[in-house]
């Protein structure tokens, strides 16, 4: 790659690592949410919820709607508007305010996700995609390294309203970076909203958009009550839960680099195995949190497994568009991180069902469960593909013959 490919490259990481901080820090501080509003755990835990639908819903309509734009301008203005709405969740002072706040964040970073991944597809040589989009999802894997718990730890110390000062400062930065950086001559595709929603008429698509979010909603179902897990299951202190969510993260970025390594072999045909490790991992929790230290190797392993799937699904999504729906590229480049989305969603909503319902440490075999839906889904939709694959070189044969009978 050239010297212009490799900053963009790392401008690109930069802002997902930024846009996965300010969306991620609220599961570490749950607990100071809750308190400072005088509301529930599972009402905080509702924030969650509704970030990751108001960025599932609005990220495929806004994507689809602002297509015909170039992408320079748009990306600087979406980065304000970001700004502004992490200016807004540091001084809301009410619960309204607040969800309001993290809704416009939402819709806004979706956007800004797809078009990462649209401007790196773009921009960069064909041989390098693959290992580009998996460098620039690690950014939201540096961010449960770095970002989450330094944000966590900035809310303990000094109230959760500073972690989100916090994430202001790193848009602002994240805005000046891609203001130098982001090509300026990345046109915008002029297609109505109809035309690019065309891609969602294909029955496999909607099989497979719901793979992410159900191995998602699986480690999510428990990662967003990871924080009183660990306080009221595991008995860890306190003041050492930035210090679990760092191991976290940690563990996490080896998930998204294999990831890639998946996405390169041929990764489809491996997303079942996958999945089915995630369940027996998750569920592996109900029985290793009986000690600290099986407890959080129980979670490490989940930490290793959560990425697994995103390059594979995200260069699928984007060949299908290629191939069926040329004019939904940048659609189809954001159904990765909504169906990661929707999981998160349905995941913070399981996880919140248990934790009202049931014990806390149940949150680790329903979320096995759901992780076993999963891979029944990939084993589905990777006969459908290999059917239809057969089907296509069988047809090229039959009309090779005719053609060679003429």
């Amino acid at each position: 790659m050239t010297r212009q490919h490799k900053l963009l490259t790392l401008n690109l990481f930069l802002l997902t690592f930024v846009l996965g901080t300010s969306e991620f820090v609220m599961v570490g501080l749950l607990t100071e949410v809750a308190v400072d509003m005088k509301i529930a755990i599972s009402a905080a835990g509702s924030l969650v919820s509704a970030f990751a639908l108001s960025f599932a819903i609005g990220t495929p309509i806004f994507t689809a709607l602002f297509g015909r734009f170039s992408k320079y301008p748009l990306i600087l203005a979406l980065i304000g508007v970001f700004i502004v709405g992490n200016m807004i969740t540091a001084i809301s002072g009410s619960y309204g305010l607040l969800l309001v706040s993290r809704v416009i964040t939402a819709v806004v970073t979706g956007v800004l996700i797809a078009l990462a991944m649209a401007v790196a597809s773009e921009s960069m040589p064909l041989e390098k995609r693959g290992p580009v989009i998996s460098i620039i999802f690690t950014g939201f894997t540096v961010a449960s390294v770095l970002g989450v718990p330094l944000g966590t730890f900035i809310g303990q110390w000094g109230g959760w309203h500073m972690s989100y000062w916090f994430t202001t400062l790193l848009g602002i930065v994240s805005w000046i970076v891609s203001f130098a950086t982001i090509p300026r001559g990345l046109k915008g595709a002029r297609s109505s909203l109809k035309k690019q929603l065309r891609l969602f008429a294909y029955p496999r698509i909607v099989l497979a958009f719901f793979i992410p979010a159900l191995s998602i909603a699986a480690t999510y179902s428990v990662y967003t009550y990871l924080a009183p897990l660990l306080q009221d299951v595991l008995f860890v202190p306190a003041r050492y839960i930035s210090l679990v969510f760092l191991l976290y993260g940690i563990v996490s970025i080896f998930s998204t680099l294999i990831g890639g390594k998946l996405a390169a072999g041929g990764g489809m045909r491996k997303m079942r195995y996958v999945f089915l490790a995630q369940a027996v991992i998750l569920a592996s929790l109900y029985v290793s949190s009986s000690s600290l230290a099986g407890g959080l190797v129980s979670i490490s392993f989940m930490a290793l497994v959560v990425y697994l799937m995103n390059s594979t699904m995200q260069l699928y999504f984007m060949d299908w568009a290629d191939r069926h729906v040329p004019e939904a590229r940048d659609l189809a480049s954001s159904l990765t991180s909504v169906s990661v989305n929707v999981g998160i969603a349905m995941g913070s909503a399981l996880g919140g069902f248990v934790t009202t319902n049931m014990e806390l440490i149940d949150l680790s075999w329903s979320g096995g469960i759901v992780a076993v839906l999963a891979a029944a889904l990939a084993l589905i939709n990777y006969r459908l593909d290999r059917e239809a694959r057969s089907a296509s070189k069988e047809e090229n044969g039959l009309r090779g013959q005719y053609e060679g009978s003429l």
